[in-house]
């Protein structure tokens, strides 16, 4: 998705080359894949509204008025919509599939990335320009804490019983109690620390590190401990896992895709549009498409 021209690139998966770009109004970011997996949404932030897009075909189906959608998840469950309306310092809530505004949470400042209680009861909300993270209670519709975690916080997960928060300014990653919002421990990845993406097999944490040249950091899941990094410049931002096991990178600050063998650290690259951040892959069909977000 290419915030910067306003395309989604379609990437054939086995050729590994674009095949085409769908144009879209005006600033595509992150996705989000409807709970019954018939959907896919695109947040077109400047635009204020949803792309719905058929996910085989990547077609177009029809639009949703939504307010600055930067990024989107549904709850577990399936039933709540969270929208991180980054521009205009708010959380929105909605309901899934009717996409029905259930409560406004005004959230001082750029709410960014944002992860759910595997109960669904709260969202955790990254506050990029206040370094602070806020808990969102789901069920009572009101928040519960606001709290520091790190320099320039981004990427949220929750994890065995923790909240992780990449810190960009920090160059960490820190590791959150759920109930009180309290620091626990850190730990050092890479400069720019900005994305985090659990494994398919949920045992290895990969850490994106838009600003280093040893751009991802690999560690335990269990443990946190690092295990490994692999060069990869260009400013990769987020990741997307093939079933082959390659690993999906969008590089932001190179106008490119890499796709990398985690064996070898070797990797290759695809000519996408101009600042590429989410990427979607569709197996089934054989193709990817890319986003692109702050």
């Amino acid at each position: 998705m290419n915030s910067n021209e306003a395309t989604l690139s379609v990437i054939d998966l086995a050729r590994r080359v674009e095949l085409r770009r769908l144009p879209v109004l005006r600033e595509p970011h992150h996705w989000a894949l409807t709970p019954d997996g018939q959907d896919l949404l695109v947040g077109d932030t400047v635009a204020n509204e949803l792309i719905v897009l058929d996910p085989a075909r990547f077609t177009i189906r029809r639009r949703v008025p939504v307010a600055d959608p930067y990024q989107l998840g549904f709850s577990p469950d399936g039933k709540l919509l969270v929208v991180n309306a980054l521009a205009r310092a708010q959380v929105d809530v909605y309901e899934a599939g009717s996409y029905r505004l259930v409560k406004r949470f005004p959230l001082k400042s750029m709410p960014s990335h944002l992860a759910f209680s595997p109960d669904s009861g709260v969202v955790y909300v990254s506050l990029q320009g206040t370094d602070r993270l806020a808990a969102i209670d789901l069920r009572r519709m009101e928040p519960l804490w606001n709290a520091p975690v790190g320099r320039t916080p981004a990427g949220v997960m929750w994890l065995n019983g923790r909240v992780l928060v990449a810190n960009m300014g920090s160059d960490d990653v820190s590791v959150v109690d759920p109930a009180t919002g309290a620091v626990e421990r850190r730990i050092r990845t890479g400069k720019g620390a900005h994305q985090l993406f659990l494994s398919p097999d949920g045992r290895l944490l990969y850490v994106n590190n838009r600003l280093d040249a040893n751009g991802v950091s690999v560690l335990d899941a269990a443990t946190l401990a690092p295990l490994r990094s692999y060069r990869l410049p260009g400013g990769p931002d987020d990741i997307a896992f093939a079933p082959d096991g390659h690993l999906w990178f969008t590089l932001r600050f190179a106008n490119k895709v890499a796709v990398l063998d985690p064996a070898s650290g070797q990797y290759e690259t695809i000519a996408v549009g101009r600042s590429p951040h989410g990427i979607f892959l569709n197996p089934a069909a054989m193709v990817a498409t890319s986003v692109a977000a702050r």
